[in-house]
């Protein structure tokens, strides 16, 4: 007796399956979408880093930092200084007058974006060396002179000056016995995750050593080239170095040293007594940037010269910095396309004093895939149960509570928080499932298409596919271009393949194909085959705006093709050593009202269309062989395309089964041959041959048609003017009569 137990567990190996089958290749498609979507961001490229990043640089252009108090004034090395003083680097002398004058104004630190890294070459004793020919008394007197770096270095010690430094991608031995700042460090060691710098350029050992404090104006632009973020700690030399901007508040605080606060992520903020800045993990500060503002500046003229008021640098930070064109130190901003780099540091400071600064901490990146991952399972669970309605709108107020979100978050707290990254990844579930809803509907679609495609046309199938309740008998009345199209001679074509009808139906394909393509490529519809001939309309099913101008181009279009055809055929027919049997095709192009549809019977029906607009098309394609023309339009297609193609009126006719006349003209190229000269001369002289004509000019009329003659060489015009030439002698024997309007009656169809 088999164990009852057994007989209860027999089904298990069948639940995987059947969950599978509820899960469904949709929404497995779609979760292997969200692990990539989560993969690509752990991964962050290029394109994930910028989009991120430019949308945060949207925060700040809807919200820039509100300008508050300016603690810091920005001595300008600007245009009208270098026009006063002379091209840059100026004499120490002169650098040490600036600090001098700002010291004793009252400015509360003065810190230089710059760097004095090599003796000053206006030195009294380097100068006294580079003139020839100076007697050595006056060059001992030059010489026991102080040198340029040392009156800067005093006037520096005088104040409270900190200078500025520069990290070098080549590699610098450093003097231990030049000054240092100092950094406790809470927390693991934070340089792995700080930027590197083999090399530093720093101040002459005089200046460095006068100075309260030294500090780096190295700026690390993003993968864009846009500033956002500064760094306030770096490593040079195989040593943490701080900022500018870090070392002024250092300074001004008192501090002896700078602590670094750091855990497993990297660097998570910097301090210094009252204040403690967050960073990233690379011990950098997002910036929340307020917009250039030039009452920042003063000019270092106006300092030297003495015009500066005081109470603009008295108790204020001064950073001594360059926008002069030439001295290349321009930055881009979230907010500005160009601002000076001093600004920069001024920006920083005054985020960092007015606690303004922006944060995007280490764990913003689990949020952000915690969010794509809750809202994207959201959509995969829900799909099945909610429409596609109901989960777009579903999904239209998560977005808009994701970037509620971040906004507030950025508004009122300073973090940054990426919207992006969720709504992108929910938004690539929700169109793998729409796609994969789409696909199912198109092979549904794809059934009816190969049940019925072998009785009805594949038009009306694609029709009856999308919209099933069209499997009626009815039609509606449109304004429609028809086209006819007939290969002259074939009866004598199929004579030459009576031995051979496997033959003619090859050739059949290889002419119907490509005047086919032609049709199709210029948004025309397929009526039927006659044999060797094509009807073809536009504007239906689908709507056509152009649609006289697309019938055109498209019958200009087979003309090229019957032509490369020939050419083909003609070189086969060479070197097989058989005759070769050119296929020209005429063509009757009009446009009006017609009735289009589903015609036929209960049992048998095909989407076509029926007007005398059709029955006048089929009459100019038959006409063409009278004039000697390919294509011939009707009067209304020929006033809808007349600017641009080249058309001529040939004649006012009227055909066979019509009681009214048409004027009808041919199309002889596109609108580049209807701006040619020689088209233009044809065209003036044929309007007028045809005035004389209709106004009984017989003998003007003989003229005009002779010139005509000569110019239309290389338009296949001569039939044409035969035609005319004998009318003209007809009408010279034999007036017309009275009330005669020059209107053709066309025997033939």
């Amino acid at each position: 007796m088999r164990p009852r137990a057994s007989r209860d567990a027999a089904p298990a190996p069948h639940r995987p399956a059947r969950r599978r089958r509820r899960l469904g290749p949709d929404r497995l498609l779609a979760l292997a979408v969200l692990g990539g979507f989560l993969l690509l961001r752990l991964w962050d490229p290029a394109p994930v880093e910028i989009l991120r990043l430019r949308t945060f640089d949207a925060f700040q252009v809807l919200q820039p930092r509100s300008p508050g108090p300016r603690p810091v004034t920005i001595v300008d090395i600007d245009e009208d200084s270098l026009r006063a003083y002379g091209q840059w680097p100026w004499a120490r002398t002169r650098v040490a007058d600036l600090v001098r004058r700002l010291t004793e104004a009252g400015a509360s630190a003065i810190a230089f974006d710059a760097v004095f890294p090599e003796p000053d070459r206006l030195s009294p004793g380097l100068v006294a060396q580079s003139i020839p020919g100076l007697d050595a008394a006056t060059r001992a007197a030059l010489a026991a002179l102080p040198s340029n770096d040392a009156i800067l270095a005093e006037a520096v010690a005088g104040g409270r000056v900190i200078v500025g430094q520069t990290a070098l991608a080549q590699a610098t031995d450093g003097d231990p016995a030049l000054p240092a700042t100092g950094f406790a460090q809470i927390g693991p060691d934070p340089a792995p995750h700080l930027a590197h710098f083999p090399g530093l350029l720093r101040n002459l050992p005089a200046i460095e050593h006068a100075a309260a404090g030294r500090g780096l104006f190295t700026i690390v632009p993003e993968r864009d080239g846009i500033v956002r973020r500064v760094p306030l700690i770096l490593v040079a030399e195989g040593r943490m170095v701080p900022s500018l901007a870090l070392e002024i508040l250092r300074v001004l605080t008192g501090s002896g040293a700078i602590v670094v606060r750091s855990d497993a992520a990297g660097v998570n903020a910097v301090a210094v007594p009252g204040f403690a800045v967050p960073t990233d993990a690379g011990g950098s500060v997002w910036l929340h940037f307020d917009h250039h503002d030039p009452a920042r500046f003063v000019s270092a003229k106006s300092v030297l010269d003495g015009s500066l008021a005081p109470e603009r640098v008295a108790g204020r930070i001064v950073l001594v910095g360059a926008s002069a064109i030439g001295l290349l130190d321009n930055k881009t901003t979230p907010l500005d396309r160009i601002i000076p780099g001093v600004e920069v540091h001024a920006q920083v400071i005054e985020s960092v004093l007015a606690r303004a600064t922006l944060s995007y901490p280490s764990f913003a990146i689990v949020v952000e895939l915690g969010l794509a991952l809750a809202v994207s399972l959201g959509i995969i669970a829900l799909a099945p149960v909610l429409g596609a309605g109901w989960l777009l709108l579903l999904g239209a107020v998560v977005a808009a509570f994701i970037a509620a979100t971040a906004w507030f978050r950025f508004t009122e707290l300073g973090i940054l928080l990426d919207p992006t990254f969720p709504l992108a990844a929910s938004l690539g579930v929700y169109a793998v499932l729409v796609f994969t809803n789409y696909m199912r509907e198109q092979m549904g679609r794809q059934r009816i298409r190969s049940a019925f495609g072998q009785y009805l046309s594949p038009a009306l199938v694609a029709q009856l596919a999308a919209s099933p309740e069209r499997l009626k008998l009815g039609g509606e009345e449109r304004r429609l271009t028809i086209m006819f199209s007939d290969v002259r001679g074939f009866t004598g074509i199929a004579e030459f393949y009576r031995s051979d009808p496997p033959g003619l139906t090859t050739l059949m394909n290889r002419f119907l194909t490509p005047l086919t393509d032609a049709i199709i490529e210029r948004r025309g519809t397929i009526d039927k085959y006659m044999g060797d001939a094509i009807m073809a309309f536009w504007n239906a099913p689908l709507d056509d705006p152009d649609h006289e101008a697309n019938a055109c181009a498209a019958a200009l279009a087979m003309l090229t093709r019957m032509e490369t055809l020939n050419a083909r055929r003609r070189q086969e027919a060479e070197a097989g050593g058989h005759p070769n049997l050119p296929i020209e095709i005429g063509l009757g192009i009009n446009t009006g009202r017609c009735v289009v549809g589903n015609m036929g019977s209960d049992l048998r029906f095909d989407y076509s269309v029926l007007g005398d607009p059709v029955n006048l098309a089929s009459r100019l394609e038959g006409q063409t062989k009278t004039y000697g023309v390919r294509i011939l339009l009707g009067a209304t297609t020929a006033a809808a395309v007349a600017g641009r193609f080249a058309l001529l009126e040939l004649d006012r006719i009227r055909v066979k089964g019509k009681s009214g006349a048409e004027v009808v003209s041919a199309l002889l190229g596109d609108e580049g041959l209807r701006q040619a000269p020689a088209f233009r001369a044809l065209a003036t002289e044929h309007h007028a041959m045809l005035a004389a004509y209709r106004a009984r000019d017989w003998a003007g009329a003989r003229a005009r048609l002779e010139t005509c003659r000569t110019l239309s060489a290389g338009f296949a015009l001569t039939r044409l003017y035969d035609l005319y030439a004998g009318r003209i002698d007809g009408f010279v024997a034999a007036p017309p009569p009275e009330g005669w309007d020059a209107t053709h009656v066309a025997e033939t169809k």
